[in-house]
């Protein structure tokens, strides 16, 4: 038999088998990956992220779905899952045109023309602001408001016998409000400062003094109730000098007029030397193109609608025209004159009220005309989504802090055991940390904390804002959680009512992911707990944008991998329910509680 021997093989060498090439399996990485990303790349889930972690300095226990890994611990997972990295392509991405609205260049100085002053009357309470507006525009707004006290700002365009115009801002003295008067202060050119002479300086003239140094905006003081027995205009300028307010008859540059707001006193010539100091500041304005402005107040009407009272800074204010403020914009349908006269323009130190918008700007914002409705939306979506990407950088980095604690707190912990194994080091670990093993943060919520929750609304944007800058003081919560769940404009609702006697908690959904229950994969949303707490126990409701998307009771709550019957505010939290809810990032999930009570009329039957 003739033996063939094959060229290129030695002889006597046998034939081997090749195995087949097994192909690992690529997984794309990138930067500063989470958790819940490396995850969905590699196509498993959550926990098997944890499990390749496991016998490194990474404690798995400190890790959420939102965790940002470094770059070498990306690695790490993937080869020890026995897959190969590759980075992912760039996407060259044309860069975002911003698409914000913005103020005019400064116009030609040959096209501005002489505008009214701006004027806002400040002072402590009860020292005659309101009277003293009253009399100047012979209107009856005192014989209007509650209780006498200005509830929010007002803006009034007064004539004088002369011809002359003064645009007058009316901001509340109370110190609760003194937010409001800086934001007066903000808008205006010249400040009168109301001291009654028979009081003297008090806390709030101190405050309005500051908030006018604050705004760069000359001050003339009107010492009020000179007609009193015991008025001494004298000690009020004194009492001025220690807070620099050097009047004429001292050798300052601040006019100081003695008047009578409730006789009428003088009244001329304090209206004279607001004029005559707008003469000497030059105010001007141009008075045709986009309008630009600010926004002094803005409330809901049951008639109107939204609406904001505003003052036009430059160009012509016209119905028809588009507006943007904030995130919201408006075509003007009506314009109303300071006594409820629909007017068809308004220009510069105009004060109007403006009826067409979409949704109610906040007060002090800034009004910029634009040339179309398209435009206007264009704006308003190019702002929200800023704003979303501002927020999500300002909860990363809170993410990037919270990770860092964790982390020193690690190092310092095993620093004394890092001669040890990792089974041995766990084993030191929970036996010289059982009580803060069994006392876990998210079930450290002392249900027996007093805890009151509060719903603010107001008529008007500035009331509300005032109040919960005076809730921000607030700093007894030791004794007391105080918490706002909502607040708003416009009158107490039925809804208002409900929230307030079943509000639990409200948390926003940050990612999405699954972990593997058995062989069953469940999808669980991965949230922050905004106001409140949240309660297992309790009903849930999935809220996207204004919809109710689900409501039911959860299957699970966990604070890491801990299974926790509540998570409180500021806490991350991991929830998942039964009936395969679409959750998605950005959704809002609100905790309540349904409480059955009986109505009881006040009939008595006499048995």
């Amino acid at each position: 038999m003739t033996c063939l021997q094959v060229k290129g093989q030695a002889k006597g060498q046998k034939f081997q088998k090749v195995k087949p090439k097994v192909e690992k399996q690529e997984v794309e990485i990138t930067q500063r990956m989470t958790v819940a990303a490396l995850a969905e790349a590699m196509k498993k889930d959550y926990d098997h992220v944890l499990e390749a972690l496991l016998n490194t300095s990474v404690d798995p226990d400190y890790l959420d779905p939102d965790s940002v890994l470094e770059e070498r611990w990306i690695k790490e997972v993937v080869t020890r899952s026995g897959m190969k990295f590759k980075w992912a392509k760039l996407s060259e991405s044309k860069q975002r045109i911003n698409r914000d609205a913005h103020p005019r260049p400064p116009a030609d100085p040959s096209s501005l023309v002489s505008r009214p002053p701006v004027v806002t009357i400040m002072g402590h309470v009860d020292h005659g602001k309101t009277t003293l507006l009253d009399s100047l525009r012979k209107s009856q707004i005192v014989s209007t408001e509650a209780g006498g006290i200005t509830q929010h700002i007002g803006a009034f365009l007064v004539q004088l016998p002369t011809g002359e115009k003064i645009t007058f801002l009316d901001t509340p003295g109370h110190a609760a409000f003194s937010a409001m008067r800086a934001r007066g202060a903000n808008a205006t050119d010249i400040v009168v400062l109301v001291v009654a002479a028979d009081d003297g300086v008090m806390n709030q003239t101190v405050e309005s003094i500051q908030h006018a140094r604050r705004a760069k905006v000359p001050i003339i003081v009107a010492v009020n109730k000179c007609d009193k027995p015991q008025a001494d205009p004298q000690r009020v300028k004194r009492e001025l000098l220690a807070h620099n307010v050097i009047c004429e008859e001292f050798g300052g540059d601040v006019q100081t007029i003695h008047v009578s707001a409730l006789k009428g006193d003088n009244l001329l010539a304090l209206a004279e030397a607001t004029v005559a100091l707008a003469e000497v500041l030059e105010l001007k304005a141009e008075p045709s193109g986009f309008t630009e402005g600010i926004i002094i107040e803005s409330r809901t009407d049951k008639g109107k609608g939204p609406v904001t009272t505003a003052i036009v800074q430059r160009g012509m204010l016209r119905r028809g025209c588009v507006l943007v403020a904030g995130k919201s914009w408006a075509k003007v349908r009506l314009l109303f004159d300071e006594n409820g006269r629909a007017v068809n323009e308004a220009g510069p130190s105009s004060a109007v009220e403006v009826v067409g918008w979409k949704e109610l700007p906040s007060a002090g914002e800034v009004i910029l005309e634009v040339e179309s409705e398209q435009r206007a939306r264009e704006v308003v979506e190019w702002r929200s989504s800023e704003e979303e990407q501002q927020k999500l950088q300002e909860e990363q980095s809170a993410i990037e802090v919270k990770q860092k604690v964790h982390l020193e707190e690690y190092r310092r912990e095993r620093a004394e055991l890092s001669h040890l194994s990792w089974r041995q080091r766990k084993a030191a670990l929970y036996q010289a940390n059982k009580t803060k093993f069994s006392m876990r943060p998210s079930e450290r919520t002392q249900d027996n904390q007093l805890r009151l929750p509060l719903i603010i609304k107001g008529d008007v944007d500035g009331s509300v804002e005032a109040m919960l800058n005076v809730l921000d003081s607030y700093d007894a919560q030791q004794q007391c959680e105080l918490e706002v769940v909502h607040f708003g404009i416009g009158d107490i609702s039925e809804n208002d009512v409900n929230m307030a006697e079943t509000f639990a908690g409200e948390a926003t959904v940050l990612a999405m992911f699954e972990v593997s229950v058995g062989k069953k994969k469940v999808p669980v949303a991965g949230c922050r707990v905004q106001k409140g707490l949240l309660d297992r126990r309790l009903q849930f409701r999935l809220m996207r944008g204004q919809d109710i998307v689900w409501e039911g009771s959860l299957l699970a709550l966990k604070h890491h991998k801990d299974d926790v019957q509540t998570v409180k505010t500021g806490m991350d939290c991991g929830l998942s329910v039964e009936d395969g809810v679409d959750f998605r990032p950005g959704d809002v999930i609100v905790c309540f509680e349904n409480l059955d009570s009986p109505q009881v009329t006040s009939w008595n039957p006499g048995f």
